[in-house]
C-alpha cells in the first residue's frame, strides 16, 4: 500500500509557499493600516448615531466575508445582519428600513447586484459605507462613506484568487467592530449575554456562587473539634478540605487531605488529643462568590491547590467548591 503522504509534486518547497503567502498578506494589512484615516472615523459615527442595524452586503467572496463582519459586530453590540444583494433585488431588500446603515463589500467596487440597490437604498434614506479596493470605483463615489481596503498584490501567484483582498476586508471589518465595542463601552459581561452557549458561555457566565457548595453541603468544623471529628466531616461532604471556622462563621483556617498527611508525618503530634486548631492551614487562599468561575481554576493553578474556601466581605465562610467542580461545570 502506497503512503498516502508520499512525494508526488517533484521537488515543490510546499512550506516555503505557504510563507510566502503570510508574508504577502501581512504586508497587504500593513498597506491597510497605514490608510485608516478619517474616513474610518466617519464610517464609525455614521454607525454609532443609526437607530437601525448595520446590514452587510456582498456577493461572491465579498459576501462571505460581510457575512463574518455581521457576526462580528453582532457579538460585540452592534446589531447586524447579512443580506444577499442577490435575494435583496428579489424582495429581500424588504428587511433593510431606513433607519439601517448598510455596509457594502465589492473589491471591484463594480459589483452589478449591489449598484442595482445602491439607487434604491439612497431614495429610502438609508447611508452606505462601501468597503471597495477601489477609491475611483462607482461604488466608492456613490457611497457616504468610503473604506479603502486595497492591497498592493493578491497573494495568489495567478494575481486571480482573492487572497489578499479578502484578508484585508476581514481585517478592516474587524476593525470596526473592536472601535465601536470600545466606543459603545461593550463589557465582558456584555459579550456573555450575547454567547450564552457553549464553552465560552459557561466561561463568561458561571459565578462561584453558581458551583460552590453551601448551607448543609459546606464542610465546616469549630477549632475546637478533633482531627477525628473533622476527617468524619471531611468525608460526609466529601470535598478533600473542611473549613474551621468560630461561632459567627468567621474563617480560621482550613485543613485539608494535604495537611492530614504531613500530620500523619509528625511523629511528635499526638493525634487523639490534638485539636483542629492545631494542625490546619492558616490563613488559606480563599474567593468571593460573585467572582467568576473561571477565576478560581486561575487561583487554583497558580498556587497548586485543589480547593477553595468562599467568604463574605467579613470574612465569614460561606462555601466550598475543588477542581471537580469546575470540570464538572465544565469550566476548565
Amino acid at each position: 500500500m502506497a503512503d498516502p503522504i508520499a512525494p508526488a509534486h517533484g521537488d515543490i518547497d510546499f512550506p516555503a509557499s505557504g510563507r510566502r503567502v503570510f508574508t504577502v498578506e501581512a504586508e497587504a494589512l500593513a498597506a491597510v493600516s497605514a490608510r485608516l484615516d478619517g474616513g474610518f472615523a466617519d464610517a464609525c459615527r455614521l454607525v454609532l448615531q443609526a437607530r437601525g442595524r448595520v446590514v452587510c452586503i456582498g456577493m461572491g467572496k465579498s459576501g462571505h466575508i460581510a457575512r463574518k463582519i455581521a457576526a462580528t459586530l453582532a457579538s460585540t453590540g452592534t446589531p447586524a445582519f447579512f443580506v444577499h444583494p442577490g435575494e435583496a433585488a428579489h424582495g429581500d431588500l424588504g428587511m433593510i428600513t431606513d433607519a439601517d446603515v448598510v455596509l457594502a463589500l465589492s473589491y471591484s467596487g463594480e459589483s452589478d447586484e449591489i449598484l442595482t440597490l445602491m439607487p434604491v437604498l439612497k431614495r429610502q434614506g438609508n447611508r452606505v459605507i462601501a468597503m471597495t479596493g477601489r477609491p475611483a470605483s462607482t461604488m466608492a463615489r456613490e457611497a457616504d462613506v468610503h473604506l479603502d481596503v486595497s492591497v498592493p498584490a493578491e497573494a495568489c501567484p495567478l494575481h486571480l484568487a482573492p487572497t489578499s483582498s479578502t484578508t484585508a476586508s476581514l481585517a478592516m471589518g474587524d476593525a470596526l467592530a473592536v472601535a465601536l465595542l470600545e466606543a459603545r463601552g461593550f463589557t465582558a459581561d456584555d459579550f456573555a449575554r450575547s454567547h450564552p452557549a457553549g464553552a465560552l458561555g459557561r466561561r463568561l457566565l458561571l459565578h462561584i456562587s453558581d458551583v460552590m457548595h453551601a448551607g448543609d453541603d459546606l464542610p465546616v468544623v469549630r477549632p475546637t473539634a478533633s482531627v477525628s471529628e473533622a476527617l468524619v466531616e471531611m468525608s460526609r461532604k466529601r470535598l478533600g478540605l473542611t473549613a474551621v471556622a468560630d461561632d459567627t462563621g468567621r474563617l480560621l483556617g482550613v485543613f485539608t487531605d494535604g495537611d492530614l498527611r504531613r500530620t500523619l508525618d509528625d511523629a511528635k503530634l499526638d493525634l487523639r488529643s490534638a485539636t483542629i486548631e492545631q494542625v490546619m492551614t492558616h490563613r488559606p487562599r480563599t474567593i468571593g462568590a460573585d467572582v467568576l468561575a473561571v477565576e478560581a481554576a486561575h487561583v487554583m493553578e497558580q498556587h497548586k491547590i485543589n480547593g477553595l474556601l468562599v467568604v463574605d466581605g467579613e470574612g465569614r465562610v460561606v462555601g466550598a467548591l475543588n477542581i471537580h467542580d469546575l470540570l464538572r461545570a465544565r469550566v476548565v
